[in-house]
């Protein structure tokens, strides 16, 4: 169907790799009617060619045309993803069937993850926990960068840049294949400026800080990325080795540090490329094996994998309450392995019958280090087993249901202060931050949904438990965390979360229409959450973490119409509302909960293949009302931006350049998901992202 030309740029309604035709135009997508009878959950595949042609910095700021995916971001350079609101350690994200593991929990820095290594990836949305563990409680992005080559030398150069931070950088990708065995290897150079916002000055605490030149000072950084792979692709075996590692050093906005550094002997405003103090380094290890054996029944898959990440938090040595001045500028330091192991299989009962189940474990070993605490020490292990069963009673009718158990041991770490407090006593002592804790987490959880197909419909429902265990942050954390503005306590006495949830879908497509609608209805139990107070520690707010029953409750919506073969309109919308059923906070939301937010856009294709498009997107967002006080409500706004990409075919070699233009008019807004917002910073203003790059 002709709908289909929206391959690049409509996620819901069309996906990449078959071909349909229609009046005589072949279009490369695949059968949305097939597509969305593959599973009960609500999930969105997205196309390498989407990734290009969608360029926007990061890669979550990539992502964010997806109905229900965000980027909480901080600075220009770093982004977290977000899935129905739900981010950080209540979303897994996996490359190439391994679950990436950094330090999550950290709100101001992005993935350790090369979005050019990137060939595909795919959205879950909603409690996916039943194969893929704690963590996934509120959904799972997939990313995929094990593309096998298919000829002797392949390759990709991709050159880029941001106008708004300067950024500027390259990316090359090389590959090949001399019979069954098979190479890649990657390498990514970015170097980016301080970022400019549409406002003359920003207030931070009743204090006026002018901005030079509208830029936020100190938020310059670098990223250099590099991996090789090197694999056998047999017809019934399987098998590669991967190691990457992903370095980034990137400044915080000194004005935010704390009010000391106006008393800083540094010129922050000497240079707009410079990372001076206060700033931060990751470095993120990655070695994974993935092999994989199977015959006409029966298939066995084997995840193995080590991550390293390192990462190092630095700022000028001042004095704080009773502590005295530091030695050294190393203000925090983080050093966490983790193994992983998995392994699954699939077998075919019958024709119409696959039953898969899996068994997993997972070792975590964090260290800290430096004069600043908020996190102590901790050793967490985790197994898991689950069973999935799916059944095919006709073309029109699919079921599928499962269960899984998982058991996890957490051993947090004692941690006094290096220096002397005052007691109530009279005398002084090294303070207590955190006790010896070690806690022991069970849960089962199951999953079940059917799938049903009528002539142009399409109907799925999910339902089902999942869980998350709290995280050392959450138990254990005593400290200030100056980039998000707060002083964070844990509470040692949380209990594993809890999520049931029903996800529905609704879709329908003819050859000009396409309309997908995806209601949510999400419950949690006790769901663990950073309450604001109206306390003050060492000058900042006092947030600490709690539990709560909640209710969650949302939609997604989107509509393309393919009004002529080169004309195309789109539309589509996401509502999700929170509300606390328990607690000190009980009848009002979540912090820092989404508001809900439409977008319309036209997009004209330059061809019939789909190899060029120039389109302009309206980006409405409400105002966010409904707070936790202390928190402050947020307007609405909206955007203008414009795309535009097109490929060349140059002989063996293809041309291709993407044109990504955001807040075209360089409106002044403030993102309520976004920390900044606390100190007056508003989003990015008018920002061009360019892309141009040759495959071979």
């Amino acid at each position: 169907m002709i709908t289909l030309l929206l391959a690049a740029a409509s996620l819901l309604c069309a996906v990449p790799d078959t071909t349909v035709t229609l009046k005589g135009v072949t279009v490369s997508g695949q059968r949305q009617h097939d597509y969305q009878m593959r599973t009960s959950q609500s999930a969105v595949q997205i196309s390498h060619d989407y990734l290009q042609q969608n360029f926007a910095g990061s890669l979550m700021q990539t992502l964010e045309g997806v109905p229900g995916v965000k980027a909480m971001a901080i600075g220009s350079g770093q982004s977290k993803p977000t899935i129905r609101g739900l981010g950080f350690n209540r979303m897994a994200v996996t490359e190439d069937g391994i679950k990436h593991e950094g330090q999550q929990w950290g709100d101001d820095h992005g993935l350790e993850i090369d979005q050019f290594a990137i060939d595909r990836a795919e959205v879950i949305k909603g409690p996916a926990a039943l194969l893929y563990g704690s963590d996934a409680i509120g959904g799972v992005l997939n990313l995929f960068s094990n593309h096998i080559p298919t000829e002797k030398l392949e390759g990709t150069v991709q050159l880029f840049g941001r106008s708004n931070n300067e950024q500027i950088g390259v990316s090359a990708k090389l590959g090949g294949r001399s019979g069954k065995w098979f190479y890649r290897a990657n390498l990514t150079l970015i170097d980016y400026a301080d970022y400019k916002v549409p406002t003359d000055s920003i207030q931070y605490y009743s204090y006026y800080i002018k901005l030079k030149d509208r830029r936020l000072r100190n938020t310059a950084g670098l990223e250099r990325d590099g991996s090789v792979m090197l694999g056998y692709a047999g017809y019934h075996f399987h098998t590669d080795v991967r190691i990457s590692d992903s370095y980034s050093k990137s400044g915080f906005f000194a004005n935010a540090h704390g009010l000391e550094v106006r008393l800083s002997d540094i010129d922050y405003d000497h240079s707009r490329r410079d990372i001076d103090l206060p700033y931060q380094w990751v470095n993120h290890l990655k070695v994974l094996s993935h092999t994989t054996w199977r015959n006409d029944r029966l298939s066995l898959e084997a995840n193995l994998a080590y991550q390293n990440n390192l990462r190092e938090e630095r700022s000028e040595p001042v004095s704080h309450g009773y502590m005295p001045e530091p030695d050294g500028p190393l203000e925090r330091r983080f050093n966490k392995s983790t193994y992983t192991a998995a392994l699954g299989m699939k077998l075919a009962l019958g024709a119409q019958h696959e039953l898969s189940a899996g068994i997993s474990s997972e070792y975590q070993h964090n260290r800290r280090g430096g004069w600043g605490f908020i996190i102590p020490d901790f050793e967490t292990l985790s197994l898991g087993a689950y069973a999935f069963d799916q059944w095919t009673l006709s073309e029109q009718l699919k079921l599928n249901a499962g269960m899984r158990f998982d058991h996890a041991h957490t051993h947090i770490h004692s941690y006094n202060d290096w220096f002397l407090t005052p007691t109530a006593a009279g005398d002084s002592a090294y303070m207590q931050r955190s006790a010896d804790i070690k806690r022991n987490f069970n849960s089962l959880t199951w999953s079940a949904g059917i799938n049903y197909s009528l002539g142009q419909w399409v109907f799925k429902v999910n339902i089902g438990k999942s869980f998350r265990v709290p995280i050392p942050k959450e138990l254990g954390a005593d400290g200030i965390n100056y980039h998000i503005f707060r002083y964070e306590r844990g509470n040692t006495t949380l209990d594993p979360e809890e999520s049931y949830q029903i996800d529905a879908g609704i879709h329908w497509d003819n050859e000009v229409l396409c309309i997908q609608v995806d209601p949510y209805i999400n419950y949690f139990p006790n769901y663990i959450y950073l309450s604001p107070t109206s306390q003050y520690v060492e000058g900042l707010q006092l947030y600490h973490y709690t539990q709560a029953e909640v209710l969650r409750y949302g939609v997604e919506a989107q509509l393309n119409w393919l009004m002529t073969e080169h004309w195309e309109a789109e539309l589509k919308g996401e509502y999700l509302k929170a509300e606390q059923k328990s607690g000190e906070k009980k009848g009002y939301t979540l912090p820092f909960s989404t508001p809900w937010s439409a977008d319309a856009g036209i997009k004209y294709h330059l061809d019939r293949q789909g190899k060029g498009f120039v389109g302009l997107n309206a980006h409405f967002v409400g105002a966010q009302h409904e707070i936790v006080p202390p928190e402050k409500p947020t307007d609405g706004y909206f955007t203008l931006n414009f795309s535009a990409a097109k490929a060349y075919q140059l002989g063996h070699t293809t041309l291709k350049v993407a044109l990504h233009a955001d807040n075209l008019l360089n409106k002044r807004y403030f993102d309520h998901t976004s920390y900044y917002r606390l100190i007056d910073v508003p989003e990015l203003g008018r920002n061009f992202s360019l892309m141009v790059g040759v495959e071979f």
